[in-house]
């Protein structure tokens, strides 16, 4: 009996890479600016307010490796889970920041953001079963099909 291949979606989703590449642009906007949102500095301290641009660069910059890496398939993987971990946890710190300060008035910039915190945590989900697969398909030596999007 043949076995089925295992079947992963990479991260090579132009929405995805697009908010990868808008975290990075932000955080060194951020970074080079010295500027943040006035939500953001009311509500976080200094160093949570340094800690949480820092994750904005380096989660971009992370998934975006670990989507274009072209090495083994699992460290791409697990690259990937690190820098959507990264903006799951700073988008939900920004958008509780947003609502705390403005509450209903920050709706859609708050909408958004949370938005785009739900979005990271259901793919660092979706990572963390896929590398569970893939470390499950190698040892039952089933095939592996990726399901690329961006060529």
């Amino acid at each position: 009996m043949e076995q089925r291949p295992l079947q992963i979606a990479s991260g090579r989703q132009p929405f995805q890479v697009a908010i990868m590449v808008a975290s990075v642009f932000l955080g060194l906007a951020l970074t080079i600016t010295d500027r943040v949102p006035n939500s953001a500095a009311k509500t976080m301290h200094p160093a949570v307010l340094n800690a949480w641009v820092g994750m904005l660069l380096l989660a971009g910059t992370l998934a975006l490796v670990g989507v274009f890496w072209s090495g083994a398939f699992r460290t791409a993987l697990r690259l990937e889970t690190a820098g959507v971990l990264m903006l799951a946890g700073g988008s939900s710190m920004y958008a509780v920041a947003v609502f705390s300060v403005s509450g209903w008035a920050a709706l859609i910039a708050g909408g958004y953001t949370t938005a785009i915190a739900f979005g990271c945590w259901w793919r660092a989900y979706q990572l963390v079963r896929d590398v569970r697969k893939l470390a499950h398909a190698g040892v039952a030596r089933l095939p592996v099909l990726v399901e690329e999007e961006i060529p």
